[in-house]
C-alpha cells in the first residue's frame, strides 16, 4: 500500500514542477520550485520501486497521470488548448498503461 503512496506523491510533484516550468517562462522565482518538484518526484518514484512496484508499472502510471493532469491543468492555468483529440491520446495512454499493469499478474 505504500507503494501507491509514494507514486501519488511522486505525481503531485512531477505535475507541480511541469507546471511551475511553464510559470517560470514569466518569473524565473518558479525555477525554485520547479527543481523541488523534480527531486521530489524522483525520490518518490524510486520509494515506490523499493516498495515493490514493478518499474514498468510505476513508469507507466507515473508519466500517464502526469501526462493528463498537466494537461488539464495547463487548460485551467495558462488557458492552452485541450481538443478532443488530445483527451482521445489520454484516454488511449491510460487504457496502455492499465494493459502493462494487468500483463504483470497472473494469467
Amino acid at each position: 500500500m505504500s507503494g501507491w503512496v509514494f507514486m501519488m506523491g511522486a505525481v503531485v510533484c512531477e505535475v507541480a514542477g511541469t507546471l511551475s516550468l511553464r510559470a517560470a517562462v514569466d518569473s524565473r522565482r518558479w525555477y525554485a520550485v520547479v527543481t523541488i518538484g523534480y527531486i521530489s518526484a524522483f525520490t518518490l518514484l524510486s520509494l515506490t520501486l523499493a516498495a515493490g512496484m514493478p518499474l514498468g508499472v510505476a513508469y507507466g502510471i507515473w508519466t500517464a497521470a502526469g501526462v493528463a493532469l498537466t494537461a488539464i491543468f495547463s487548460r485551467l492555468l495558462f488557458h492552452e488548448p485541450l481538443t478532443r483529440m488530445m483527451i482521445a491520446g489520454i484516454v488511449l495512454i491510460m487504457v496502455g498503461v492499465l494493459l502493462v499493469e494487468l500483463g504483470t499478474g497472473p494469467l
